[in-house]
């Protein structure tokens, strides 16, 4: 194999493989003109943090449903409520009473003791003792607030807990919203250093008898481990959040619950000593307030309730679910909340993208098979279907600890669904602009919109069919330049859709210079039949200023016969999976082909089916007695000359007088059969002239309705060729050697000859 036959079939491998390309692209195109666009949208207004707030609200929502958890026996909660804030008489309550509480809780020998009350000044009287149980607690963490507000200040810690170390910064982190879903580990300070949190520090008390300390998680050395968890540290874009303040060490907070979920007693039922057995040891303790008057109480997911009033979340149980969490962690392995890399986000959103615009573009085209499932079929019920199982499945995913972005993902299911469903509006649109040049609405409507439009096969339906033709067009467009054609077609044609069109006939094609009307299909009206002779008569009218334009432009006169004939056919769409038309079928088609051939220019024949169909009022100014081709029997048809009722059109009346020719004019003919000529050559006279035909006089006898090419004799200016003029029989005339003829087609030259010719025996029968 030669070195150039190798190129030449890489080259016809490489062309087959981009025409697969190509195709493959247009036929997913509207896929691929929505997914990107979509996609980058979505991903615009992530960066932009327009979807945070109703990324959190969705989280929120998931919390709530998530399953119950059990009470954390862990943990025990003393809340200073509104009673006991009345009980007591004072707030702040004293070091006195304070140091009682604390002392109280001492004998129950908890594992450690949260004090989330601030005390960096001294509350008299008994601060002396409180300064005592201070010093003697080790396992006593006190509370100090670092962060600085526009709201909210710095507090310092009990001086003597500072001293020692048993500090921990009590600060939450506030979503935008005014939500809490944030917690911290440790709080950067101004001096460089780092504190605990005051749920991290308690719970370093707990799990020291449990052997867990503080370490580096060996896959990624800036993580906290303790025992069996690993606490990822949040980033600004994690999960919904969009350049969120990530500082300091945050993790998300995987709430236990409301405060419920926690034991909890009063301030005053542990001053008077009434402690449950077994309520504290071993536990870590809570002090703090939950007292609507102290402030300080919190909007957390739990405030989102579709069903129930808001309700906000005391500081102190906060904390304890924090604590909950971290124990949780580190001695059952329960995982921490988990987010998506940002970069695996994006494919996330582009997935979905993708399977909104695919399903909605593959559902362009619902079979009827669907049709008892309506809403599923349709692109809207599926996308509705689809993004209830996004919804679950991200509900599922949060229920195993992932945060998945829900809200993004719905708007790039939908949004490219929506998209993919206006460019399909849109280029039906089109199609409907550019097919409706050629077939009418209903055709397009039936088409676009019915579900089984585009399927092959038809049914039985009375159809009334016309069809046009020009007469003789076929000698005068051999005589001009095919401009000259075009632009003569393009002017009838207009015209004459513009009159189907109002009749609300179907155009099923435009066939040269004849056209193919309906009437019944796709849409069938009671008044078929009648419109259509009302259009064929107002076709006719309007050859009037069609011929006028001709007139204007220096182009031939045009004569036009039609034909109309109502039946049973079979309509719907006829040809192959790749290609197909929507048209009619059946024998009554041909007939009206039969009886339109006939016809002679300006004259409308129509069968007796149609007359008996219409039931109205019609001007009949002839009938013919007719055998067509195919046909077994001979039908009659009629010349129609208008129409009443509500149409009341009617053609003009022709005063075609005959003239004897003072000198005869020799021709020769032969007859055609359809558009061929049979071969044989007769002779024959033209002894009468009309405005538009005559009188011939052949030894020949010649049958009603055949068509003739003739040519004169003794013309020598016109030269072979230019000088074939084409008439049609009408009838015999009283001698039986003469015929009456119409001309069809009268080349100019021929033309000059016969007005000369009425002119002569016009004067010839004047005088």
């Amino acid at each position: 194999m030669s070195f150039g036959r190798i190129v030449n079939i890489k080259d016809l491998g490489f062309n087959m493989m981009r025409a697969k390309l190509k195709q493959l692209i247009w036929q997913w195109r509207g896929v691929f003109l929505a997914v990107p666009n979509v996609t980058a949208i979505v991903i615009a207004l992530r960066f932009t943090g327009l979807l945070q707030l109703l990324e959190l609200a969705a989280l929120d929502q998931f919390f709530i449903l998530r399953p119950k958890e059990t009470v954390d026996e862990r943990i025990v909660i003393v809340e200073i409520n509104e009673p006991d804030i009345t009980k007591l008489g004072q707030w702040p309550i004293s070091d006195g009473v304070l140091a009682k509480v604390l002392d109280n809780i001492k004998q129950q020998k908890p594992q450690a003791i949260g004090l989330d009350i601030y005390r960096d000044l001294p509350v008299n009287p008994g601060h002396e003792k409180l300064v005592r149980i201070f010093q003697t607690t080790p396992n006593l963490i006190g509370v100090q607030k670092i962060s600085h507000t526009a709201d909210s200040f710095h507090v310092e810690a009990p001086p003597e807990l500072k001293k020692r170390q048993q500090v921990g910064a009590n600060d939450l982190p506030i979503d935008g919203d005014g939500k809490i879903r944030r917690g911290l580990l440790y709080v950067g300070l101004n001096d460089q250093g780092i504190l605990e949190s005051f749920a991290l520090k308690l719970a370093l008390l707990y799990l020291k008898d449990e052997g867990i300390t503080e370490k580096p998680a060996k896959n990624n050395p800036n993580f906290l481990q303790l025992g069996k968890g690993i606490f990822p540290s949040f980033e600004s874009n994690d999960g919904g959040y969009m350049g969120a303040n990530a500082s300091s060490y945050q993790v998300l907070l995987n709430y236990r619950g409301a405060i419920n979920h926690f034991h909890k007693i009063s301030i005053t039922d542990v001053l008077e000593n009434r402690i449950p057995a077994g309520l504290m040891p071993g536990k870590i303790v809570l002090i703090g307030s939950t007292a609507e008057s102290l402030k300080d109480l919190f909007w957390t997911p739990y405030s989102s309730n579709l069903f129930t009033s808001p309700e906000r979340m005391a500081g102190v149980a906060i904390h304890a679910n924090l604590i909950s969490q971290i124990l949780s962690s580190a001695l059952q392995g329960r995982p921490e909340i988990k987010t998506l890399p940002e970069q695996l986000e994006w494919l996330w959103i582009l997935f979905w993208s993708i399977f909104g615009a695919t399903l909605c573009w593959q559902q362009r085209h619902s079979s009827t098979e669907k049709r008892h499932l309506p809403f599923i079929a349709n692109g809207t019920g599926s996308v509705f279907i689809v993004g209830s199982c996004l919804l679950g499945g991200s509900y599922l995913a949060f229920i195993f600890s992932w945060w998945i972005p829900v809200v993004p993902s719905l708007l790039a299911l939908t949004g490219s669904a929506i998209a993919v469903t206006q460019y399909i509006a849109r280029s039906a649109a089109e199609m409907r602009r550019t097919f409706g040049r050629y077939v009418t609405d209903e055709v397009v409507a039936n088409l676009l919109e019915t579900p089984s439009g585009l399927k092959l096969g038809g049914e039985r339906r009375k159809v009334t069919v016309l069809m046009s033709d020009l007469r003789g067009f076929s000698a005068v467009s051999e005589r001009l330049a095919p401009e000259q054609v075009v632009a003569i077609l393009n002017v009838y044609l207009g015209a004459m859709a513009d009159v189907i069109n109002h009749y609300n006939g179907t155009i099923n094609e435009f066939i040269g210079d004849g056209i193919f009307v309906m009437f019944g299909a796709p849409v069938s009206r009671e008044d078929d039949s009648q419109r259509a002779i009302a259009c064929a008569i107002a076709m006719q009218l309007a050859m009037k200023p069609v011929n006028e334009h001709n007139q204007q432009m220096n182009l031939p006169l045009l004569e036009m016969g039609i034909g109309i004939h109502t039946g049973e056919v079979v309509a719907g769409n006829v040809g192959s999976q790749k290609r197909a038309k929507y048209s009619v079928v059946g024998s009554h088609v041909n007939l009206t082909a039969r009886i339109e051939s006939y016809t002679v220019g300006g004259q409308i024949l129509i069968s007796e089916e149609t007359i008996k169909d219409a039931n109205i009022d019609l001007k009949i100014n002839g009938e013919l007695r007719v055998e067509p081709k195919g046909i077994k029997a001979p039908i009659t048809i009629y010349d129609i000359g208008g129409i009443g009722g509500k149409y009341n059109l009617h053609l003009p009346q022709s005063e075609d007088n005959m003239l004897q020719l003072t000198e005869e004019i020799f021709l020769e003919f032969t007859i055609l059969e359809g558009k061929h000529a049979v071969g044989t050559i007769f002779k024959g006279e033209l002894v009468y002239l009309s405005e538009n035909g005559g009188q011939l006089r052949s030894q020949h006898s010649l049958e009603p309705l055949s068509n003739l090419k003739m040519k004169l004799l003794n013309a020598p200016e016109i030269a072979p060729g230019d000088g074939d003029l084409y008439a049609k029989v009408l009838k015999k005339s009283l001698d039986e050697h003469h015929f009456l003829i119409r001309f069809t087609a009268v080349p100019p030259k021929v033309a000059a000859i016969l007005d000369t010719s009425r002119q002569s025996a016009s004067l010839g029968h004047g005088a």
